[in-house]
């Protein structure tokens, strides 16, 4: 897929998640099957540039092109020099967060409490795109504040006059945090309004979910973001039905055993021994989540204080599942939500 002047795989792209999202999570996806991986949100605030965190999250090294970098925050100037911040410091692609529903940065005017504020928002595209002009911009929004204020089409229209490039959609609004079902009947009156690339997101945790958001919406590719926490191989599921029409068997115990290794070994390397050890924690859970055992296994794995003792836990726990199947048997992911917008 040609995006943006870059030559993906696909268009399979992994959501930005804060806390997530980090660089070994965006390698691996990538490695099973993602087209392009946008990072967890780095902060306008130029205060925070040294600081330990924001440092982790604006490492690149190693990573696949192109190096897509989300920024956030409410102020024009702020967020323009974040932008050229990040892209004097390895970034390809700049994105904008106008989606993030969290409190704490909707409390600051950021994230997707901007989409209340349209003239903020024009002020805030034309800045930062004129702060990189080499550098193509991105943005990431909701389909408005509210159910009673879905104003996504009229942000894409603003967004596509001030030089953005490509837009992606999460099918719920800002209120809607992350409850209910994602609707695709506003995300596709965004593509028919609009002449840049749509990305649609949302509810997206299957190869046949993915086949038709794409048909149903008109999209340009899909975001995918916590469907993948704990099953990194679904990009490489979906991109095998889309191309052939057929489901991919699932990957054995065996597999999976080496994937989650080989992602707790990149992440000790990437923060250390005690904060990756911290980390690991959540992605081992979400690896394991529905499983048999999996309940006390975590319970006993969170309090382990190193890495030889995770590392042993999650060896028995997949040695254990393997001995008794050769494919893990994850709680059911049904496409009711298919069937249902089908039936509309």
């Amino acid at each position: 897929m040609d995006f943006l002047g870059f030559q993906l795989r696909n268009n399979l792209f992994v959501a930005p998640m804060a806390g997530v999202t980090d660089r070994p999570f965006r390698q691996l996806c990538k490695k099973l099957g993602a087209g392009l991986a946008v990072s967890e949100m780095v902060t306008s605030n130029s205060l925070l540039y040294g600081s330990a965190k924001t440092r982790r999250r604006a490492d690149h090294q190693g990573e696949v092109d192109p190096v897509s970098v989300q920024i956030a925050g409410a102020d024009p100037v702020m967020m323009a020099q974040a932008a050229k911040y990040n892209a004097d410091n390895g970034a390809q692609i700049i994105d904008i967060n106008m989606g993030c529903p969290a409190k704490k940065i909707c409390n600051v005017m950021a994230g997707s409490a901007l989409m209340q504020n349209e003239p903020l928002v024009a002020r805030i595209l034309c800045a930062v795109v004129a702060a990189v002009p080499d550098t193509p911009v991105t943005l990431k929004i909701r389909t408005g504040w509210n159910r009673d204020h879905r104003n996504a089409p009229g942000i894409a229209r603003i967004a596509e006059e001030s030089g953005i490039r490509a837009i992606a959609i999460h099918g719920r609004t800002r209120a809607d945090q992350y409850m209910g079902l994602a609707e695709y009947d506003t995300i596709a009156m965004v593509k028919s309004q609009v002449k840049i690339p749509v990305i649609a997101n949302g509810d997206i945790d299957s190869p046949q979910k993915a086949r038709f958001v794409l048909d149903y919406t008109g999209a340009d590719g899909v975001m995918i973001g916590r469907a993948a926490q704990g099953r990194p191989w679904l990009f490489r599921e979906i991109e095998h039905f889309l191309n052939t029409g057929d489901m991919m068997a699932p990957p054995q115990v065996a597999e999976i055993h080496r994937i989650l290794r080989d992602h707790l070994a990149d992440l000790y390397a990437f923060y250390g021994e005690e904060t990756g050890v911290r980390i690991a924690r959540k992605h081992i859970s979400w690896y394991t989540k529905g499983l048999a055992g999996a309940a006390h296994f975590r319970h006993a794995m969170n309090q382990m204080p190193g890495i030889d003792q995770q590392l042993a836990a999650t060896d028995e726990f997949f040695l254990g599942h393997a001995a008794a199947n050769e494919c893990l048997q994850h709680e059911h992911r049904s496409d009711e939500h298919v069937e249902e917008m089908r039936a509309a």
